[in-house]
């Protein structure tokens, strides 16, 4: 079969031939239609990844949507989502049985797989680990990413009363408003950040949502009113945040570490059926490109200045 091939940690993906996925009981065998391109999953190429990288080689791709071939519990045709797997990058891939999850009618394969790892990431942080409560004030930061995007739109379903995007990308705040938030702030570097996050939020912001860390982090934690939490998620800006006692201790701020393997399966599988209804309903999107599987290497090259789209690849030809 054909594959994306991780060869050498910290180069681009070869589109070539693989040896094919074997099935074992318990475990079905998924002719895929569509991966999402992840930046763990160059995270995991760089043979630097916190949890480790596979022997080399092998094949990169930690999602995919496809149909069943083979499966113990699921019949062939059935469309799944493949959560939290291997080897999606490729025209077929062997995950646990109790790593699918079966697709409803009304949300296309990219669309469905646009919203497992950045949507999980995103639903997540807000209810399971923000416990975001009706009417509150949520604050998102890098809101031009796909994590964010998702959040700001989830933020407004999970029954947030207001919600602040944030982000260096201009066009990306004009999509994220586009999207349902209420105000936005330009992280250009001018005035005190917190000031304008405490503006932007009308004196409230009860919740942040940061895939960023550092300096935003900081300011975002100064705006918190009190009792307020931040859930991070990520370290787009920088690996290291400071805070001072004063902002943290004096307002009992909680500074919330999330990540989605943590999280309980049933708790992702709900999380990721409620965005399914939100999906088929037109109420939740994701900005993506579809591009063939054999375009990888440019995929690949192309991420990190695609931060508000999902490249999504697709074995065969694209239309």
């Amino acid at each position: 079969m054909k594959a994306a091939v991780i060869e050498e940690f910290g180069r681009p993906p070869v589109f070539r031939d693989f040896d094919e996925p074997q099935r074992a009981p318990g475990q079905a065998l998924v002719e895929v239609t569509a991966a999402p391109l992840n930046p763990v999953d160059i995270k995991i190429a760089s043979g630097s990844y916190v949890a480790g990288s596979p022997p080399l080689p092998y094949v990169a791709g930690r999602e995919a949507v496809g149909r069943v071939l083979e499966s113990d519990t699921l019949d062939a045709g059935t469309r799944v989502y493949v959560d939290g797997g291997s080897g999606g990058l490729a025209e077929r891939v062997v995950a646990g049985d109790e790593n699918l999850i079966e697709l409803p009618d009304g949300v296309e394969d990219a669309l469905a797989g646009s919203l497992g790892v950045a949507g999980l990431a995103a639903w997540l942080a807000l209810d399971w680990r923000g416990n975001l409560s009706q009417g509150e004030t949520v604050l998102v930061l890098g809101a031009s990413g796909a994590v964010g995007m998702i959040a700001v739109q989830a933020a407004k379903l999970l029954g947030a009363g207001r919600v602040v995007a944030a982000a260096r990308s201009e066009k990306g705040l004009e999509r994220a408003r586009q999207l349902g938030a209420d105000a936005t702030v330009h992280l250009d570097g001018s005035g005190d950040l917190a000031e304008r996050f405490v503006e932007a939020g009308e004196g409230q912001i009860q919740l942040t949502v940061d895939p960023l860390w550092g300096e935003p982090a900081t300011a975002a934690v100064r705006a918190t009113s009190f009792g307020g939490r931040l859930v991070h998620v990520g370290k787009s800006a920088a690996p290291e945040a400071t805070f001072d006692s004063d902002s943290v201790r004096g307002r009992m701020i909680s500074i919330l570490g999330h990540i989605t393997p943590g999280v309980p399966v049933e708790a992702r599988r709900e999380a990721y059926g409620q965005m399914l209804r939100h999906a088929a309903a037109g109420d939740l999107t994701v900005d993506y490109e579809l591009l063939p599987l054999a375009r990888v290497a440019e995929a690949w090259e192309r991420q990190d200045a695609s931060p508000g789209r999902k490249l999504v690849l697709a074995p065969g030809d694209v239309r």
